[in-house]
């Protein structure tokens, strides 16, 4: 294949975005379907783990990002009744410990940073894709409105309900955790001045916990708040909801918490769902990326993460295997998968753990978050986070595919 090699991308999401700037970068033709009308993201905090930054840094927006992130030097891991502080993960020392440090940003922040870098790549929107048909050589895209878009390669960057994975792979029943969330974004100007909110908080409960975390540059502060409970079914992250519900579902945790749900002035409530891991991505000449291939509970706050690798490493695939873009699809599978099932299954852990109804239990795994902290394990980089994420924030995309 003398010519580039020309690549469409369902999803014009954070990683749609990443995968064409990824492959832009390593001289492919890009061209990217979004179905909204304008680029966008929900108006949510996104956590960007060190290796979340080392693959910002692969893609050459690390510094941009960072200019519009926020960092802080704990994660204070809280008790939902008392307010005793559990453990606080020292975060100031990633950049030592792992190469990068952790950052949080406005999901919306990231996309531009994105798409401001894009040189190349040819963005068409109000495009609704309704199927995918892979071939041997080439691959085809089908829209809505009678548009089709052949190309080398079809990539399927279009979330957890992808119409690319259910074309390639059939319908596949999405797996409901028993768990409702509730989101909301406030002014940190608002919150109470006697409340830290410069650091990430982790309150710990029964049946539930609650993130809040400062994105934008200090400016705001995300909250997010889970709770097991069946009450509520819908997928979507769009249903907004009265901040009355969010405080009666948490009436009887700390006041330093709640009384931070009533700065934000909006609240959004949705079910949350995982899919099992696929054991193929690829089919012909299309494959899938990010959440269409794995999408995973945010415990280990890995989704966008996994998407930003997938990216690097599929654009390197694509480079690295000139004329044979089958094997490069099946490098990249051959590469991603095993990590990937490994996130989805570890964020599925680390829901059981956060969510303990048995007082004596959850005292055990305080014993053990506040054991880590203070003995650091073996010294191995993996014993000294609270969870035993080493092995995810170790990892630096970059070196892999070089």
């Amino acid at each position: 294949m003398a010519r580039a090699p020309r690549i469409a991308i369902v999803g014009g999401g954070i990683g749609g975005l990443a995968a064409a700037l990824a492959l832009e970068r390593r001289g492919a033709e890009v061209i990217v379907a979004e179905q909204s009308p304008e680029l966008s993201e929900i108006g949510a905090g996104l956590n960007l783990t060190p290796n979340a930054v080392k693959a910002l840094r692969a893609l050459g927006v690390e510094d941009a990002v960072n200019a519009i992130a926020s960092g802080s030097e704990f994660l204070n891991i809280r008790s939902w009744k008392s307010g005793r502080y559990i453990s606080r993960m020292r975060r100031g020392d990633f950049k030592q410990k792992f190469g990068a440090p952790n950052l949080s940003v406005h999901r919306a922040d990231l996309l531009e940073v994105l798409a401001g870098a894009l040189r190349a790549t040819e963005i068409r929107l109000g495009l609704r894709a309704v199927a995918v048909e892979p071939g041997e050589q080439s691959a085809v895209a089908r829209f809505a409105d009678g548009t089709t878009i052949e190309s080398d390669i079809v990539v399927g960057a279009d979330g957890i309900h992808s119409v690319v994975r259910t074309a390639l792979f059939g319908a596949d029943a999405p797996r409901f955790t028993g768990c409702i969330c509730w989101r909301g974004m406030a002014e940190t100007a608002a919150a109470p001045r006697d409340i830290d909110v410069r650091d990430g908080a982790l309150w710990m409960g029964p049946h539930g916990h609650v993130v809040h975390y400062p994105v934008r540059r200090g400016e705001l502060l995300n909250i997010v708040a889970h709770f097991d409970s069946n009450a509520w079914t819908e997928e979507s992250w769009t249903h907004e909801c009265d901040v009355a519900e969010v405080m009666a579902t948490y009436a009887g945790w700390n006041a330093e918490l709640t009384r931070l749900y009533p700065c934000s002035t909006r609240w959004y409530k949705w079910a949350l769902y995982d899919r099992d891991p696929l054991m193929r991505w690829s089919r012909g000449r299309a494959t899938l990326l990010g959440d269409s291939a794995h999408a995973m509970l945010p415990y280990l706050g890995q989704g966008a993460a996994m998407a930003l690798e997938d990216a690097c490493v599929l654009a390197a695939m694509v480079a690295r295997h000139g004329d044979d873009l089958s094997a490069a699809l099946a490098a990249y599978e051959q590469i991603r998968a095993p990590r990937a099932r490994a996130a989805v299954m570890g964020s599925r852990e680390r829901a059981r753990e956060n969510h303990l109804a048995s007082p004596w239990k959850r005292l055990a795994r305080d014993a053990k978050f506040a054991l880590r902290q203070r003995f650091g394990g073996t010294g191995k980089s993996h014993d000294n986070t609270a969870f035993q994420v080493g092995w995810l924030y170790e990892y630096d995309v970059g070196k892999e595919v070089g």
